[in-house]
């Protein structure tokens, strides 16, 4: 009978055997089920702790770029006020400068701020007499010979004047041709050169690009010599230098002068193109 129960207890623990080793695999697989997903987890969180690195620098990367762009900001906003003051303050030197050249020239304003251009006189009638201009005779020295001297030698020393003086301006001396030019309408007064010197005297400071001073000695030839063969010349190149100095008004109101009061002279041609451009 014991051997009968000995025998039922070896089916039990063979079964119980089997049991475990079932069990075992089961929990071996579970383990290594577990560190299969772990390895993914680890290899997940690699690459999001990459991305994530990644993220980091592009922020730092773009934080460093707001920081330089607010810096080029605050800088040029510094340049553009030094700038806007420098603008201001030429602006208003312009102003002044302009408005000296108005009140010399007696140009008036229309109210709204602009300067109305300066009205220019036509030509006078060209005489049918060439004799000279009346009350020559009485500035003349009383002694005959002593007239004819003078004016046998004055053309020539006024003429080697103004030739000296364009030799100059040639060689950009121009405060030497200036010399020349104004010595000659010194010591020349009535010569029918005065209004040549006078207009070379102009050019001198239009060459220096001393566009203010030009714009008043072309006046001089515009009003005081009506007659002269440069008063065209002298009326463009006041426009031209009105250009200059950025006031168009005046510039277009020469050009125009030049094209209505001498439409047949080379000037008018060249102040038509300026006025065409505008």
């Amino acid at each position: 009978m014991m051997k009968t129960r000995r025998f039922l207890f070896i089916p039990v623990i063979l079964l119980s055997a089997c049991a475990s080793q079932n069990d075992m695999s089961y929990v071996q697989g579970e383990v290594s089920q577990l560190k299969q997903e772990s390895q993914v987890i680890k290899q997940q969180s690699a690459g999001s702790y990459s991305e994530i690195t990644q993220y980091r620098e592009e922020v730092a990367s773009l934080r460093g770029t707001v920081d330089q762009l607010q810096y080029d900001y605050r800088a040029s906003m510094k340049r553009l006020d030094m700038e806007d003051s420098l603008l201001v303050r030429k602006t208003n030197d312009f102003e002044s400068r302009i408005a000296r050249i108005e009140q010399y020239l007696g140009i008036e304003s229309d109210g709204t701020g602009k300067s109305l251009p300066p009205r220019v006189m036509p030509p006078p009638p060209a005489s049918s007499t060439s004799g000279s201009a009346p009350g020559n005779a009485a500035d003349q020295p009383k002694g005959p010979s002593s007239g004819a001297m003078q004016g046998a030698n004055s053309p020539a020393t006024g003429e080697a004047l103004i030739n000296e003086g364009l030799i100059k301006m040639k060689k950009l001396d121009f405060a030497g041709a200036r010399d020349n030019f104004t010595a000659f309408m010194t010591g020349n007064p009535k010569s029918p050169k005065v209004a040549d010197a006078q207009f070379y005297l102009a050019e001198t400071y239009y060459n220096e690009k001393w566009y203010e001073k030009a714009i008043l000695e072309y006046q001089v030839v515009i009003a005081r010599y009506t007659k002269s063969l440069k008063r065209p010349a002298a009326l463009y190149k006041q426009g031209l230098s009105f250009t200059r100095i950025g006031d168009e008004a005046n510039a277009k109101a020469r050009f125009k002068d030049v094209v209505n009061l001498y439409p047949q002279s080379p000037e008018a041609k060249l102040a038509q193109k300026s006025l065409e451009k505008k």
